[in-house]
C-alpha cells in the first residue's frame, strides 16, 4: 500500500511538472533571443484562458490588418468586472511597435506567473493586456529593420498594415486599431497604463528607461502624486532587484553628459491620450543595445513593481483621479501649450559611458563612439518641469454643427456626454477666427499638420440648427474636449487638418468687375474708406499693391463668405 501511495505521488508530481512545462513561453523555450509571433502569442493566451479560470481572452474590435484586437484579463476573483469601485485596473499595451517586442514576451510570462501564483497575487487590481496592438506590423516579421537593436532574431515592423505609426494616432484616429483601442480604454477606464517599448539613442549603463506621464500636464493633484510618490517607489522597487533605471534619455546634445529633459507626451502619444482621462501612464523603454533576455527581464520587473504599487495604493490612486478631474471646471484656466522650464533643474546621478570621436571607417567624416570600458557615475542636469505658455478659459460647453460628423464621431467614440438642440436656436457664443498658422512642408503620418495657430475671439450670436451637438465640459473627458477642440492645442483637431476645408475660400471675384462695386462700397461707407486709408499709411507694401487693396475691400464687405477661416466649433460661456 505504501509503495502504491509513493508511486501515485510520483506520478502526480510528474503530471504536474509536465503540465507546468507546457506553460513555458516561446521566449523561454528558445535561446534567450527569440520572440513569439502574433499567432503564437494569441495561442498561448488562449491556452492560459482554457486552463485557468482567472484568465479570460476576448476579441475587441477590428484592426487595419483585418484581424481582431484581443484583450486578456487576469482577475483572481474570476468575475472580470472592471467597473468595480473596490478594484483598480492596470492596462498593459504591447507591440504598438512590433519591432520592440520585449513587452509581448514579458507579459506572457507575467500572466502565466499570476495564474500559477508564482508571484504575489494582487487582491485589489485587475490586470489587463492588449497582447499585440499593431497586428499588421507584427505579421510583417523580419530581422533587419531595427538596424541598431541587439535582438531578438526576428521581430515585427514599426508601421501597421497601412504603414501608420500607431503611437502618433491617438488623436487623429486614422486607423481601426485606434478606434478599437478607444473602445477598450473607455470600457476599462484603467487607473494605470503601461505601454512597452525599446529605445533608440545614446549608449549608457541602464537596461531600462521610462517615460512617466508629464506631471504638469497630468494635473497638479495626480501629477504631484505620480512625481513624488509613485515613480520613486517603482524606481526603488527595481533597485531592490538590482535593476537601475533612468528617465528616458532625451539629451540636449549629442551625448547625455550635458543633461536631458523629460519627454513631453502630447495627446498624440498613448500616455498623452490616457492622461486626458486622468489615467497614470508609463512608457517602458528598454535599451536597444542590451541583450534581449535582459530587456525582457527588466520589462517584466517594471510591470511587476507597478502592479504591486498599484495594488497596495489603489484607493489613493482612485481617489486622486477623481480629485484631479475637479481642477478642470468651467471658468478655470487650462493650459493648452507648455514648454520646458529651464529655471528649474533637478540634479540626477547618471550612469553613462565616456564618449568620443574617431575617424569613420565607412565615411570621410568622424563618428561618435561610446567606450564601455569607461563607465561613469556623475550628476547631470535633468529638466522635468514644464511651464504654461498659453492658457484658455474653460467654457461651459462646446457647440458643434451636426455637419462635422467626423469630429462628432470621434467624441462619441471616446464616451463624451452630449445633448442635441431640440429646435433651431439663436445662441450667444464665443467664436474663433483663424488668423495665422504654419503647416509642415512634408507629410507626417498621413497629414500636413499645422502648428503655431493663432486665433481672434469674438462674442456673437450664431443661428444653430435642430440636431446640432452640445458637449458640456462638466464631465470626465473634459481634457479630451479641451485638447482637441481648442484650435491652438498642439494636437487639436484643427492642427491635425480636420477643418482644412474652412481654410479654402470657395467664392471670389473678377477684379475688373468688382472694381465698380468696390468704388461704390467706399462711397457708401466713409468708415470703410477711412479704415482703408489708415491701413495704407501703416503698411507700405499694402499701399503699393492695388491688388491687395481691392482684396481688402472685398474681405471687408458683405460679399466675402463668412465660412472662410471661421472655426466651426463654438464656445458656450454661460
Amino acid at each position: 500500500m505504501r509503495s502504491f501511495t509513493i508511486a501515485l505521488l510520483l506520478f502526480s508530481t510528474l503530471i504536474f511538472a509536465q503540465k507546468d512545462t507546457n506553460y513555458n513561453t516561446i521566449f523561454e523555450k528558445g535561446n534567450g533571443n527569440q520572440s513569439a509571433t502574433y499567432q503564437e502569442t494569441i495561442a498561448y493566451y488562449s491556452l492560459l484562458s482554457k486552463d485557468f479560470p482567472s484568465i479570460k481572452i476576448q476579441e475587441m474590435g477590428l484592426t487595419d490588418s483585418g484581424e481582431q484586437l484581443h484583450l486578456v484579463l487576469f482577475d483572481p476573483d474570476k468575475n472580470f468586472n472592471t467597473q468595480q469601485k473596490n478594484k483598480a485596473v492596470l492596462l498593459i499595451n504591447n507591440g504598438i511597435h512590433p519591432g520592440e517586442p520585449d513587452g509581448i514576451d514579458a507579459t506572457m510570462q507575467l500572466f502565466r506567473d499570476l495564474a500559477l501564483a508564482k508571484v504575489k497575487i494582487p487582491k485589489n487590481t485587475i490586470i489587463a493586456t492588449i497582447p499585440v496592438y499593431n497586428i499588421g506590423g507584427a505579421l510583417n516579421r523580419n530581422s533587419t529593420t531595427r538596424a541598431n537593436q541587439d535582438g531578438p532574431e526576428h521581430y515585427g515592423f514599426r508601421g501597421n498594415a497601412r504603414n501608420y505609426d500607431l503611437n502618433r494616432d491617438f488623436i487623429k484616429a486614422d486607423t481601426r486599431n485606434t478606434k478599437s483601442f478607444y473602445a477598450i480604454f473607455q470600457q476599462l477606464n484603467p487607473d494605470v497604463f503601461i505601454d512597452n517599448h525599446v529605445s533608440n539613442g545614446a549608449d549608457y549603463q541602464y537596461k531600462i528607461t521610462y517615460i512617466m506621464t508629464q506631471q504638469n500636464q497630468l494635473g497638479n493633484v495626480l501629477g504631484t502624486y505620480l512625481d513624488t510618490k509613485m515613480m520613486p517607489a517603482i524606481v526603488d522597487g527595481l533597485r531592490l532587484k538590482n535593476i537601475e533605471s533612468t528617465p528616458y534619455v532625451n539629451a540636449f546634445s549629442e551625448t547625455p553628459d550635458n543633461g536631458f529633459a523629460q519627454f513631453f507626451d502630447s495627446p498624440r502619444y498613448s500616455t498623452g491620450y490616457t492622461s486626458l482621462f486622468n489615467t497614470i501612464g508609463f512608457v517602458v523603454e528598454t535599451h536597444m543595445l542590451k541583450k534581449y533576455a535582459d530587456r525582457v527581464k527588466a520589462t517584466y520587473e517594471y510591470m511587476l513593481a507597478t502592479m504591486d504599487y498599484t495594488d497596495a495604493n489603489f484607493k489613493k490612486i482612485k481617489e486622486l483621479r477623481l480629485q484631479n478631474e475637479l481642477q478642470y471646471a468651467p471658468k478655470n484656466s487650462y493650459t493648452i501649450k507648455w514648454e520646458i522650464d529651464t529655471t528649474k533643474v533637478t540634479p540626477f546621478s547618471f550612469l553613462g559611458f565616456e564618449a568620443g570621436h574617431k575617424p569613420s571607417e565607412a565615411t570621410t567624416g568622424n563618428r561618435l563612439y561610446y567606450d564601455r570600458t569607461k563607465p561613469f557615475k556623475k550628476d547631470i542636469a535633468y529638466l522635468k518641469e514644464y511651464k504654461s505658455v498659453k492658457e484658455i478659459t474653460i467654457p461651459e460647453a462646446y457647440i458643434i454643427p451636426k455637419a462635422f460628423w467626423n469630429v462628432i464621431d470621434l467624441l462619441k467614440s471616446n464616451n463624451l456626454n452630449y445633448s442635441q438642440l431640440k429646435k433651431d436656436t439663436l445662441i450667444e457664443v464665443e467664436s474663433y477666427k483663424i488668423n495665422d498658422y504654419k503647416t509642415g512642408g512634408s507629410a507626417f503620418e498621413g497629414h500636413y499638420i499645422h502648428r503655431d495657430t493663432k486665433v481672434s475671439v469674438n462674442k456673437t450670436k450664431v443661428a444653430f440648427a435642430k440636431g446640432d451637438y452640445v458637449f458640456p465640459t462638466t464631465q470626465k473627458g473634459v481634457k479630451y474636449l479641451l485638447e482637441t477642440l481648442e484650435p491652438q492645442g498642439v494636437d487639436s483637431f484643427f492642427n491635425w487638418n480636420f477643418f482644412d476645408t474652412m481654410l479654402q475660400q470657395k467664392e471670389g471675384y473678377s477684379e475688373y468687375v468688382f472694381e465698380d462695386t468696390a468704388a461704390q462700397l467706399l462711397k457708401d461707407s466713409p468708415k470703410l474708406r477711412s479704415e482703408l486709408e489708415r491701413k495704407k499709411t501703416t503698411d507700405t507694401a499694402f499701399a503699393k499693391s492695388p491688388e491687395a487693396q481691392l482684396d481688402w475691400i472685398y474681405k471687408n464687405s458683405v460679399y466675402y463668405e463668412k465660412a472662410h477661416l471661421q472655426y466651426p466649433v463654438y464656445r458656450l460661456m454661460q
